[in-house]
Formats: C-alpha cells, structure tokens, sequence
C-alpha cells in the first residue's frame, strides 16, 4: 500500500558510522579457509574461493579488535559484543547526524532504533538514551525482526512521529558479524562473502530543507519467508538465503517503485538518483532490469557495495550517504529501495527541497 503526508517531513541530515576494523576479500578468504578448512568439504572450499573472489566486493568492516574473536565465539561473549558495539556505532552516527543538523540531543522528542542481528531486552534505544543524555521522556521504539529492508519501515515509523517543530532520529544499526556461521552450506558461505557492520543516522524534522518524504510503499510476499531469513540452530542465529532470491525480490521491489511512483505521476525515467540496498550483484542487476533503471543511476549502490559489502539496514542509508556527495539539485527525485526477510520490499520517494 502506498501511503503518503499532508504534513511535509524532511531528512535534515543522515550520517554513518562502521567499525575501525576492515578486512578485504582476499584476507577474509585466506581467514575461513585456514580457521574453517578443516570442518568443510572439498566443494565448499571452491565455493568460497569463488565467493570472495568475486569483483563486486573489495572490503568489508567489522566489529571486533582481532579476527581470532570470531572462530567459534562463545555465544554469551557474541550477545556482549554485538551489544556494546552496537550501542557505540549508533551513538557515533546520531552524533555526527546531529551536528550535520545544527541541533543537539535536547532538541530530540522521538527516537526509533531497528536491528536484526541481535536481540537485547531492553532494547538498544534505552542504551542510547543514557549514552547520549537523550530526554528520558522521549518516544522511543525499538524495531526487530525486519531484515536488510529494516530502514525503511523504521522511517515510516519515524515519519509519523515528527510534529511540529520536532527532532526524530532514525537509527539503523546491525553486527552482521555477530551471526557468523560457517559449515557445508552455500548460504552461510555467501553470507560470509557478502555481510559486513555499520551504522546509520537520520534527523527529520518538518523545516523545508534536506530531502523531502513524498511517499512511502511497503510489500510483503510472507509465503517466501523461508527464502530469506534467520534460523537458529542450537539457540543461534543462521542465514538462510535461497537462489531463487534476485527473481522474487525483483517483482516485490519493482511493485513498491510502481506504488510510490505512481504517488506523483512519475516514470522511472524521471527519478535522477537511485539508492538500491546492496543486497549482492545478482540482486541489483535483477531489480535494475525489472525496473528499467540506467546503469549510470547506480553508481552510489556499486561504490558502497564494493567498500563496504552488504551491512543489511543500514547498507541504503550509506547509499544515500553517497549519492548526497555529488551534486543534487533542489527538486531532483530519488527513490530509496530496500529488501529481505519477509520475504519484503520497501521503498520511498523522496525530492530534494530547497
């Protein structure tokens, strides 16, 4: 369903923030064959030479001091991780997404937080409350479950609360390197390759300035949940991805650009900037061409997936990072994408105010 404001709200600033650790694929591939070789089979070792050989990717970040952390972590020490590390890349990219804004921290009246790669109760939001000295009577939500597409219905969720004159931050974080699994199965081997950490910020507020939400659509295909997901095994989160995942996300994605487009009148052709979720090469070239988007629009989505891979949520958001560092006109449309587990897909127009 398309769903769109009478009330205008604004992105006034967005910011990221990634762990100070990167590794590239070459690296990464010498890593799990050396600390994981000895658990796998002759055509899982090809796998991964094929995986982490491919071009697209050049080098991930990940949230650990050493990469010793990782072989068979314990869990208890994993959920500490992915916590504190969490915790901290958030506060870094609300920060700086503040000062980008001009406002500080009691300006803020709404914070949502969504993550999908570790469950904390409470939530990741009371951290940042305290950590940032946040109001302790502000509206906070904490978003789980929601996938590598999570940023954007944590924007819908934000978009409702801006009021007059307030401050709403929206927050994608994910440790994607606190759910690493490796064993003979093409999904975790994937995942390996392709998943990297970050973190991202956004202030809205209803000032004309900064980017404007026109519209925002949502599309669900739960019978193919099985296709995109979590699963746990012995109390701990495992990816599961299916090869069938470019030609179904393709149609999800390409029916939410048809909603949000249709909320102006718009063609694809008119949109001048496209920030697709880095959901892997196939993905892209599969939405691209269900769409009919030009190659040249994409240059934002390939940069960010060959420096930073796939962070899940908040991987769009680093996109629009991107494409904000070259020049956009006032009145330019752009169209964020995102999908994953639900099978879902979510997108939203937006058009850049004055």
């Amino acid at each position: 369903m398309n769903t769109s404001r009478q009330n205008k709200t604004y992105i006034a600033s967005l910011a990221t923030a990634v762990p100070a650790y990167s590794a590239d694929q070459a690296f990464a591939e010498e890593f799990m064959k050396k600390h994981y070789g000895g658990r796998l089979s002759s055509r899982s070792m090809g796998l991964i030479s094929t995986c982490f050989s491919h071009p697209s990717i050049s080098k991930r970040y990940f949230a650990i001091d050493d990469p010793l952390e990782l072989v068979d972590e314990d869990p208890d020490r994993r959920i500490e991780r992915f916590t504190r590390r969490s915790i901290e890349l958030s506060a870094e990219a609300i920060r700086s997404a503040l000062g980008k804004a001009g406002v500080s921290v009691n300006d803020v009246s709404g914070l949502v937080v969504n993550t999908c790669t570790g469950y904390i109760c409470p939530g990741i939001s009371t951290y940042l409350i305290e950590r940032l000295g946040l109001s302790r009577s502000i509206r906070a939500f904490d978003l789980v479950g929601s996938g590598c597409g999570g940023a954007i219905p944590n924007l819908q969720a934000a978009e409702l609360l801006v009021a007059a004159g307030s401050v709403v931050v929206s927050v994608s974080v994910e440790i994607c390197s606190a759910t690493l699994q490796m064993d003979n199965d093409l999904s975790l081997i994937l995942s390996n390759a392709l998943f990297g950490d970050g973190a991202a910020a956004a202030v809205l507020w209803d000032r004309p300035t900064g980017w404007e939400l026109v519209a925002s659509a949502t599309r669900y295909v739960p019978e193919q949940r099985e296709t995109i997901r979590y699963v746990h095994k012995k109390g701990q989160l495992h990816n599961q991805l299916s090869l069938k995942l470019p030609d179904l996300v393709k149609k999800a994605a390409a029916d939410v650009v048809a909603d949000v487009l249709k909320a102006r009148s718009l063609a694809a052709d008119n949109v001048k900037h496209w920030a697709l979720h880095t959901g892997g090469e196939k993905i892209i070239n599969a939405v691209r061409d269900e769409i009919g988007i030009p190659e040249e629009r994409l240059a934002a989505t390939r940069t960010v997936l060959s420096g930073f891979g796939n962070m899940s949520s908040p991987t769009v958001w680093f996109v629009m990072d991107e494409i904000g560092r070259k020049v956009v006109a006032p009145g330019d449309w752009c169209v964020m994408v995102a999908y994953g587990a639900g099978l879902s897909a979510h997108a939203y127009l937006l058009q850049k105010g004055p």
